[in-house]
């Protein structure tokens, strides 16, 4: 087991993609603290990791609140006494034309996915620094490297955190902390069914004709899993990736980004 007694924070991980990588990070032998708005999720996840022996905490946190932020980063120090990855996935999406985006799209998306981002990446950064050591692994998008219809304002969130990621990464290497992010493509999620639906409307399209769509413009002919994420996550928190750092990983099935 690559990470065996290692201790991962994973945010967004009552379903999904945060699903998926808190536990793949548990398989390969990691205590997993699962933090999510939705604490009932949070603790489904937690029994599946404690089915797989491993040492579990679901917290709930909302992203957003610096306060909650920093209880959630003290709460697995107190349960564990250390933090050696911290995967910051919390994430939420809206679909509208640009024209007919609201404000309230607009501050959603940023808010949950770059300032998100940003919190738990401050308290997470001052625990790793007191220690010497550790890993952040952010979840951008595709999205981050290309502009997509209807979705100007989820792209710029993504956007975001890629610069964010690297940045953040320049500032924290000196003390041996890595900092990278992977950017998915179309990951077959409960987010996913909610967006099919969506871009059906605005393309005019039915939601088996969007998938289908995907699928065909996905080189490797499927859609994408969550555990296609979690797995490249699972390097990324390895000792096999110590010597990358600045990263944004694409997982698209071949398709291009810029």
């Amino acid at each position: 087991m690559r990470l065996k007694d290692k201790v991962a924070l994973v945010t967004g991980s009552a379903s999904g993609i945060g699903r998926a990588i808190a536990l793949k990070l548990a398989q390969e032998g990691a205590n997993v603290a699962v933090a999510d708005l939705n604490l009932e999720g949070a603790k489904e996840t937690a029994e599946e990791i404690k089915k797989l022996g491993r040492k579990t905490l679901a917290v709930k946190v909302d992203v957003v609140k610096k306060d909650e932020v920093q209880a959630m980063v003290d709460a697995v120090i107190k349960q564990f006494g250390k933090l050696d990855i911290c995967c910051n996935n919390a994430g939420v999406s809206t679909m509208n034309a640009v024209v007919d985006l609201t404000e309230h799209d607009w501050d959603f998306n940023m808010d949950v996915n770059a300032k998100g981002v940003f919190l738990c990446c401050q308290a997470e950064a001052k625990q790793l620094i007191k220690q010497g050591s550790g890993k952040i692994i952010n979840t951008a998008s595709m999205g981050g490297k290309h502009g997509i219809p209807f979705l100007a304002h989820y792209c710029a969130s993504k956007y975001a955190v890629i610069g964010f990621t690297k940045s953040l990464a320049f500032e924290l290497a000196k003390y041996k902390i890595n900092v990278n992010c992977v950017c998915p493509g179309l990951v077959k999620t409960s987010m996913q069914s909610r967006e099919i639906v969506w871009e059906g409307k605005l393309r005019g399209m039915t939601p088996e004709e969007v998938l289908e769509d995907y699928v065909n413009m996905t080189p490797l002919g499927r859609l994408e899993e969550p555990e296609d994420v979690a797995n490249i996550v699972a390097f990324l928190a390895s000792p096999e990736a110590d010597f990358m750092t600045a990263q944004a990983i694409n997982i698209t099935g071949g398709i291009e980004t810029n």
